[in-house]
């Protein structure tokens, strides 16, 4: 079994124009020859990756999703710009050498950047890596520390001030996902009133220390160094990245955090190994990036809740391209009952909260 990332055959209904996609590239990007070979990353449920195999050479291209878009995703030249100017204070960010504002191109925006080679994590840890729980729990704290870390960078100085407004952010976050939400409802899909309104009455102030938001930090978002399993070398999928409250960002991360002792069908969402051996629980995750911070978090139930119902409405965005047969992937199928779920699991919270 190869351990380091691999592309595949490309999903129907999402092919590329190898010749035109050559021209363009051969025409801004010194070196290149021969011909590519176009393959495609099989995960993520957004933005498109594909992987350009020239003969001595190999490029990744980003591109958004076909058919209906939310108005403000799928910014390409936002994801160029951040991948270009965070690698000075963050440099696990990817070199970006291209971004093709010409739609007549390839019919939408895009942009190419270097492919860092290396060991992605999916559902469940490779058993060819062979990791002890110890491993497994340096591994997770490592994770932790790079999010640390990134919440931590000065954005002033990699010239990112402008990327987003810290003031007001949860708000906005609150508001912003709801209408979202609502605009991409489907007949089948829940309403989410309840933890909508508690969402609302419980808002916090705003973080004392605004930072960059990755919005989509995940263990499979991650490279691992195949050298060296334990190091990361690398982080993808910068396109929600603004600036904001960092326990906003924690949430997020850990709506996606699925542990060992969660029950069967919220087993079923999860998308990285954060159930195996050693893996930080959410409580420990919580309390080692808190330590890491040097801060206090005593409303977390707050954060996640957000987080689950952030969740929510990127996988109904995602649903609703599907419902409406504007994306054949049938792996969406089955995402308006992983909703469901998570609105049953953020009743819980809140059932259960102190706040």
């Amino acid at each position: 079994m190869v351990l380091t990332d691999q592309s595949t055959q490309i999903r129907e209904g999402e092919e590329l124009d190898v010749t035109v996609i050559d021209q363009y590239l051969k025409a801004h990007i010194a070196g290149l020859s021969g011909e590519p070979r176009i393959t495609q990353f099989p995960g993520g449920a957004s933005n498109l990756t594909y992987l350009l195999t020239y003969p001595d050479r190999e490029l990744v291209l980003r591109r958004p999703p076909f058919g209906h878009k939310a108005k403000s995703a799928h910014d390409m030249g936002r994801e160029y710009r951040i991948l270009n100017q965070l690698n000075a204070g963050f440099p696990y960010c990817p070199k970006a050498y291209v971004h093709c504002t010409d739609e007549s191109v390839m019919g939408c925006e895009f942009y190419v950047m270097q492919r860092v080679n290396g060991i992605i994590l999916r559902s469940d840890m490779p058993a060819e890596l062979n990791f002890s729980p110890e491993q497994t729990r340096d591994l997770c704290k490592s994770f932790v520390d790079k999010f640390v870390e990134l919440h931590n960078v000065d954005y002033q100085s990699c010239g990112l001030g402008d990327l987003g407004k810290p003031e007001g952010y949860v708000q906005r976050q609150i508001s912003g996902w709801t209408d979202r939400y609502q605009k991409a409802l489907t007949p089948d899909a829940p309403l989410w009133e309840p933890v909508i309104a508690w969402l609302q009455d419980k808002m916090p102030a705003d973080h004392h220390k605004p930072g960059i938001v990755h919005n989509d930090y995940r263990l499979d978002n991650v490279i691992l160094d195949p050298e060296n399993p334990s190091q990361i070398i690398g982080v993808l999928d910068w396109e929600m990245t603004t600036i904001g409250d960092p326990l906003m960002d924690l949430g997020n991360t850990l709506a996606y955090w699925i542990e060992a002792t969660d029950p069967a069908p919220v087993q079923l969402m999860r998308r990285q190994p954060s159930n195996a051996p050693g893996m930080l629980t959410r409580q420990e995750f919580v309390d080692y990036y808190a330590q890491k911070a040097g801060i206090q978090i005593s409303n977390f139930d707050y954060y996640y809740t957000y987080g689950l119902f952030r969740l929510a409405g990127i996988v109904q965005q995602i649903y609703y391209r599907f419902y409406h047969g504007q994306t054949k992937d049938k792996r969406f199928a089955q995402f308006i009952s992983m909703n469901k779920l998570l609105e049953q699991m953020s009743l819980k919270v809140i059932s259960q909260s102190k706040l």
